[in-house]
């Protein structure tokens, strides 16, 4: 679960973005003495409610002074948009910052008791338990000393955490001056777009570069002696091309330079070698904010971890456990059966359904014998070309007879057959390469250890770096595998690539789709497979067998069994049951999560339909009539169902190639709903798999988190500041900051 944060807005290390706003003189000209004047106080201990909650721990409170250079600081890097909400008034932006300066600091000092006295008390953390903590805090020097030792020490991983966050972001404002100086052209490759999938470049939660005993591997760079490129460890890796010391310098220079702005007076000349940036007032008072979200945040984790093991009833005897989220699964489980019985409450509850929204109960249908079954497909459309849909315009013009089922003659259908199988589809992914933003990278000079195809020996170009290559930085791509290169030929030029993309047939496709499906999954050739016996059959005699024997209102109907070209399914192994599949679908160790996260990789490079890539388990797929067109409603329901008089299984892993209108559509089953009955068995095994991210017990268990502690941060949040902060606790010197009011005057 992604921990959520109750830090009121103040962001730790915001003022370093101020460095690369030169010349913005908001301010007046002020002196550093000015700067530093305290506007405010903040102390808990003379709040009402201390001694309730901490009152052997009083003398560990000292005063919080904020000083009128945050104010400023903050000022300059979030004012804009509280201004343009406070009636643009500057007196009301600069009181509404305060405020939350002073929320901030409240929430740091009770942060820091509650962990002070965790740390007393806590026997059972080994590592971190101190019984003489409170003794050892009040002895330590300084708040950096203080905040360490409360974080765990200064090998800790929150310390880690917290300097590789700064000096990351001093890098980046560096780094953003540099780029002008080095005149490094930001401009995108072009104007083309096609979707990327969710979480591109997401960095995971708490990382830090390590070095082999774990400690950071990462330092700022400033092209002075002892900030040198390559004593900056990881940074190295993500240098600026072309950087030289004489242009980090330069760089750093005007870095400083802003800083030290008469509007800023955030570092001192004076007194101050600017060339060791990490021995700055600022950066050190930096790196303290820096540790107090930390402070922030480890309060709030062991806040939540004792809400959590209440929700599990771990506090009870074993055999009870989970016995609470048990029966808030049995509730929601009898309230779906009343409420989905209604096939127009479940329908749309399919709609919304998401690893946070779920459908527990499927019901009964009238057509229980004809696709009678509800779940979701994939569908990698490959089209007709545009000179082949003016053929079919012109066919359906020639072989119209509204009187007819479906519209048109059966020759029409013959027709379109032909056509159909001229299609040649193509690898669509060109704009990740020359499009509004560049994805793709070079996969040996990556150095990307396995990928589809790569004992061929060829270049091969994968998309999305960052995620498919740093799996310690960044979080992995959610139902995407990221193994499939760009299926052609690539030729890098200086400002763009030349694309010569291979062409696939019908049949092309599906041995594509089958090999990366079981490269993925690790099989062996055949696991997965297609009907290639109706593939050869496919079309045979249509003109003359288009029509079931079934009539409407007298109208024949037509069988739409004739416009499958093949069906196919994936092998799950073992553990195959619609239950298990269903269960453990994302659950990235699954069978089930392997193959679907191929296929749906197969759908970004190949499909025309870009809706479906946007949808969590691809389209919806009711029983009975739907929206879809004959040809594609007929090969969903077969896929989903499955037809046990032709031999079609059905269910997760099926797919079915059918045609259409719109050219070849490959659906894939990724999701069936039971009917008539719970769909993850009779019970889950909370136990062993609530820890296994992407199960259903994970995934559950984390809604029913957010059902039962909503808003836990807001609340947490909002019960600290009425309880500690008032009057009595925070006092403000409006004086001393007064004269930033006036600053629609001086502009």
């Amino acid at each position: 679960m992604k921990k959520k944060s109750i830090v009121c807005g103040v962001l730790a290390s915001s003022i370093v973005i101020a460095a690369t706003f030169g010349g913005c003189s908001l301010v007046s000209t002020n002196t550093a003495a000015d700067m530093n004047q305290t506007i405010a106080t903040v102390d808990i201990s003379k709040a009402a409610k201390f001694n309730a909650e901490f009152g052997d721990y009083a003398s560990a409170v000292g005063e919080t002074n904020i000083i009128k250079r945050e104010l400023v600081a903050y000022f300059i890097n979030y004012g804009y948009s509280v201004y343009q909400q406070s009636d643009k008034s500057y007196e009301k932006t600069f009181n509404t910052l305060l405020d939350q300066l002073v929320d901030n600091a409240v929430l740091v000092q009770y942060s820091t008791l509650y962990l002070l006295k965790e740390k007393a008390t806590n026997t059972a953390n080994e590592g971190w338990y101190d019984a003489n903590a409170l003794e050892t805090y009040k002895s330590l020097e300084g708040n950096v000393e203080k905040y360490e030792y409360l974080l765990g020490g200064e090998d800790s991983e929150d310390v880690r955490i917290a300097k590789y966050n700064l000096y990351y972001s001093i890098n980046s404002a560096i780094d953003a001056q540099e780029k002008e100086i080095l005149d490094e052209d930001t401009s995108s490759n072009g104007t083309g777009t096609r979707t990327a999938p969710g979480g591109v470049d997401t960095q995971k939660d708490n990382y830090y570069p390590q070095n082999e005993d774990g400690s950071l591997n990462y330092k700022i760079y400033t092209g002075y002696a002892g900030y040198q490129l390559q004593d900056s460890g990881a940074y190295e890796k993500d240098k600026l091309e072309g950087t030289t010391n004489a242009t980090r310098i330069a760089a750093y220079t005007e870095f400083i330079s802003n800083l030290e702005d008469s509007s800023y007076n955030l570092v001192d000349s004076k007194k101050e070698d600017l060339r060791k940036v990490t021995d700055l007032n600022y950066i050190q008072y930096e790196y303290v904010n820096q540790l107090q979200q930390r402070i922030i945040n480890k309060y709030y984790d062991v806040y939540e971890k004792k809400q959590e093991d209440a929700l599990k009833d771990l506090n009870k005897e074993e055999s009870k456990h989970y016995s609470t989220i048990q029966a808030y699964y049995d509730n929601l489980l009898a309230s779906d059966t009343e409420n989905y019985k209604k096939e127009s409450n479940f329908t749309s509850a399919m709609d919304s359904m998401s690893d946070t929204s779920f459908v527990l109960y499927a019901p009964k249908t009238e057509d229980t014998d004809n696709g009678g079954r509800f779940g979701y497909v994939y569908n990698i459309l490959l089209p007709f070309s545009d000179s082949q849909s003016d053929e079919l315009k012109k066919l359906q013009s020639l072989y119209a007879d509204s009187d007819l089922d479906g519209g048109y003659k059966p020759q029409y259908y013959v027709e379109r057959n032909n056509l159909l199988n001229s299609i040649e589809t193509t690898d669509q992914r060109a704009a990740w390469f020359n499009g509004e933003t560049e994805y793709a990278f070079n996969a040996k000079e990556a150095k990307v250890a396995d990928y589809f195809g790569k004992e061929d020996e060829k270049d091969a170009w994968l998309f999305f770096e960052n995620n498919v290559s740093k799996p310690d930085k960044y979080e992995p791509l959610d139902k995407y595998a990221g193994l499939y290169p760009y299926n052609g030929t690539v030729v890098e030029k200086e400002d763009d690539y030349i694309l010569v993309p291979n062409k696939l047939k019908i049949n092309d496709m599906l041995d594509e789709f089958v090999a990366y499906i079981d490269y993925v999954m690790g099989n062996t050739k055949g696991t997965t497979s297609y009907n290639k016996t109706q593939v050869n059959n496919y079309g045979k005699d249509l003109a003359t067998n288009l029509y079931s024997d079934k009539q409407i209102n007298g109208k024949d109907v037509i069988d739409y069994s004739n416009f499958v070209y093949t069906t196919g399914k994936v092998g799950f192994g073992e553990n195959n049951s619609e239950a298990y599949n269903r269960a453990n679908l994302l659950w990235k160790d699954s069978a089930q999560y392997k193959a679907l996260s191929a296929v749906n990789e197969l759908q970004y490079a190949y499909t025309t339909d870009t809706g479906v890539l946007s949808q969590y388990l691809g389209y919806s797929v009711q029983a009975g009539d739907t929206n879809y067109i004959k040809e594609f409603e007929y090969a969903a329901h077969l896929a989903i169902a499955g037809d046990a008089d032709k031999g079609i299984e059905g269910g997760a892993g099926s797919y079915v190639v059918c045609a259409g209108d719109y050219g070849w559509h490959l659906i894939y089953v990724t999701y069936t709903f039971d009917v008539d009955e719970a769909q993850y068995g009779e019970k889950p095994d909370w136990a062993n798999n609530i820890g296994k991210e992407g199960t259903f017990e994970n995934l559950f268990y984390e809604y029913y988190k957010s059902q039962e502690l909503p808003n836990i941060s807001t609340e947490t949040r909002n019960r600290i500041i009425t309880d500690f902060k008032g009057d009595t606790t925070v006092t403000k010197y409006e004086s001393a900051y007064k004269n930033l009011f006036e600053l629609d005057k001086k502009n």
